[in-house]
């Protein structure tokens, strides 16, 4: 699949798995969409596949989709072998926000890396940053509170809780990263 088109494709294929199930989830991946379109000055040939991947980041919880309760591994999995997706967006859904961390935690780390290599680490990066500055409702806010309300909702103590803790530093990096990028994109004399 071309990366023209590729948003085109991917907001009805969100859609369809999320708007009605989950639509809290549906407004929360606009707003990371939204966040997506806002860095193509620093992303050039690849802003449409961010935007995609971005929409499409959180498919792994739709009920239809959910097999081994990890989001992004059912995710990605649903776009190669359903969805004949761009091999680009698979990998990005499939690692967006840190998910190795999960999925060490989860046991399935392995199974996540040897399926899905990762992409290039400025989209990570940038897929990062969008999904955690972006609220459950879609609404911008920051990586400090997203942290914070990630571990508050599902607890401290929990998986997820423990996991968002650990993997603070790095979504805190990926946000500096980004957002030193845009500074000097708008550096640059016209």
């Amino acid at each position: 699949m071309a990366t023209t088109g590729l948003a085109e494709w991917a907001y009805p294929l969100a859609e369809s798995l999320l708007a009605e199930p989950l639509p809290r989830r549906w407004a929360h991946s606009l707003g990371v969409a939204e966040r997506a379109r806002l860095l193509a000055p620093i992303l050039g040939e690849d802003a449409e596949l961010l935007e995609a991947a971005a929409v499409l980041h959180d498919i792994g919880y739709s009920p239809d989709l959910a097999k081994t309760g990890f989001h992004p591994l059912d995710g990605a999995r649903y776009l190669r072998d359903v969805a004949d997706a761009d091999v680009r967006v698979i990998r990005l859904v499939g690692h967006h926000s840190c998910a190795w961390m999960e999925a060490e935690a989860r046991g399935l780390r392995e199974e996540l890396e040897s399926e899905f290599p990762r992409e290039e680490p400025h989209l990570a990066d940038a897929l990062c940053f969008c999904d955690m500055n972006t609220t459950p409702d879609g609404t911008p806010t920051n990586p400090v509170d997203r942290v914070n309300e990630i571990a508050g909702r599902y607890g401290a103590d929990s998986l997820i809780g423990m996991f968002i803790r650990r993997a603070e530093p790095e979504i805190l990096g990926c946000t500096a990263r980004v957002l030193e990028r845009l500074a000097a994109v708008k550096r640059q004399p016209m």
